[in-house]
């Protein structure tokens, strides 16, 4: 029964990285919430205005940042996007999303040397590859595809 309560508690911790979990409870937050909802539905203006009032509550939040971020991508601001993936990054240079999607805005910009920087990040925060590192990979290799192969 203990090596049961054991096993079930290391796949736990395996599951959760502890760099990206919300010890704060932001998860209960109204604002989070929505917003993480409208970014599943893809209404990145509502995404956006929810994730900015929540992250007025908690402005040193790496996760509510990167959402951010990752909705004012999709509505075509970049430069919102690459604030609030700086702001994560400052408050957790380890956090994989931030550094997957500043990358791959990055290359929305055209600026491939930029996004190879978030990808080398990558490949020292993954002991293995991670879905994050993979991610990035294969934006960056459809990126060089369509480039023709040049770097920009």
């Amino acid at each position: 029964m203990l090596a049961a309560v054991i096993v079930v508690g290391m796949a736990g911790a395996v599951l959760a990285d502890p760099s990206e979990t919300d010890p704060k409870g932001i998860a209960r937050d109204p604002d989070f919430l929505a917003g993480k909802w409208a970014l599943d539905a893809r209404e990145w203006s509502e995404a956006a205005r929810r994730l900015s009032r929540a992250v007025q509550r908690d402005p040193d939040n790496a996760d509510l940042h990167n959402y951010l971020g990752f909705a004012y991508r999709n509505l075509g601001r970049l430069e919102p996007a690459f604030e609030h993936y700086r702001r994560a990054l400052a408050l957790n240079p380890q956090h994989r999303g931030a550094h997957e999607y500043a990358g791959e805005a990055y290359l929305l910009a055209g600026n491939l040397a930029k996004a190879e920087e978030h990808l080398e990040a990558l490949r020292r925060i993954c002991l293995v590859p991670c879905e994050e590192l993979i991610d990035l990979e294969r934006e960056i290799t459809a990126y060089r595809t369509q480039a023709g192969g040049q770097r920009r």
